[in-house]
């Protein structure tokens, strides 16, 4: 065996733990899920058998299907603010003063806390009855708090049974309470973190050379640190869109439950619903299956587009 080929080896055998676990817990899973797809897979102890795309035409004829990728998509919503409150911070804590520091902790504190403590005590500003949220808005508006977490109403005034619009569904409901919570989120977080970093890699001599011939502090960000953002701006925006059509499980299993009336149920929620409560894993399968080519497209959707902001 030559030296070449002896540390080939060397290097395979180092690297097989981690391909070992990408076979077993990830890909192996993957395929067998996609063929589960197929089958009428229920954990009831029916035989398994192929029923080729019934389940994919069982979940194009499920009102509750539609509605549930209405609630995943509303909440992508959140998305454009998140980033926008994110870049914000970011450069406020960009600046060089005293304390700097003390105060970029404070702001990543909330996310290293646990998830689910997070959303208990954001379950309890919300309460209607006695929570904090309403006593401010009683006391400075002088009008009735919504009800949150109870309600079914939203600023889209969608309906609850079915896709469409109800005016009487207007005002502020679960949905908003949800993405409120996430847009302080994500305010400090781990976007918050990469804009920082980002901040840090303009070339100064770029922000020199504008302001010395005359520009304003928005015509240095618009036209210097802005473009220099690009990158990761597009970044975020890809890991938002995945994370967001992958997301709500947390939020709704620990403060609505998905309620009300389904108002809060996300595709990843409906999945678990389907295949660890109703035991149907084929359909959770198939419907897993259509998550990640809406994840798929909508990732190539955003390459192919977004990525053109990213040269300059």
């Amino acid at each position: 065996m030559n030296k070449q080929r002896r540390r080939l080896f060397i290097g395979l055998a180092f690297l097989l733990p981690n391909l070992l676990g990408f076979l077993i817990f990830t890909a192996g899973p993957v395929a067998f899920s996609f063929g589960a797809a197929f089958t009428n897979w229920d954990l009831q102890g029916s035989p398994v058998r192929f029923i080729g795309f019934d389940n994919f035409v069982n979940m194009a004829t499920d009102n509750g299907f539609w509605l549930y990728l209405v609630n995943t998509f509303y909440f992508l919503i959140g998305i454009p603010l998140s980033i926008v409150g994110s870049l914000a911070v970011a450069l406020l804590l960009d600046s060089k003063i005293r304390g700097i520091v003390v105060y970029r902790t404070l702001l990543y504190l909330p996310s290293v806390t646990s998830g689910v403590a997070v959303m208990i005590l954001w379950k309890a500003l919300y309460n209607p009855d006695f929570g904090p949220i309403n006593r401010f808005i009683e006391s400075v508006f002088g009008v009735q708090g919504p009800n949150w977490l109870l309600s079914t109403q939203n600023l889209a005034a969608l309906g609850v049974e079915k896709v469409g619009f109800v005016p009487m569904q207007f005002g502020f409901g679960a949905r908003e309470a949800i993405l409120i919570m996430g847009i302080w989120g994500a305010l400090g977080g781990g976007n918050t973190l990469l804009y920082l970093a980002a901040l840090g890699n303009v070339p100064s001599e770029l922000t020199e050379a504008a302001e010395l011939d005359g520009a304003n502090r928005w015509k240095v960000f618009r036209n210097v640190t802005w473009p220099q953002l690009a990158p990761t701006t597009f970044f975020i925006l890809v890991m938002s869109f995945i994370g967001g059509l992958q997301g709500g499980f947390e939020q709704a299993r620990v403060m609505t439950g998905g309620g009300p009336a389904g108002t809060t149920t996300t595709i990843a929620y409906y999945i678990y619903n389907k295949a660890f409560v109703e035991l149907q894993m084929g359909f959770a399968s198939a419907v897993s299956l259509v998550l990640f080519a809406l994840i798929f497209a909508i990732t190539l959707l955003n390459w192919k587009f977004g990525n053109r902001e990213t040269t300059y």
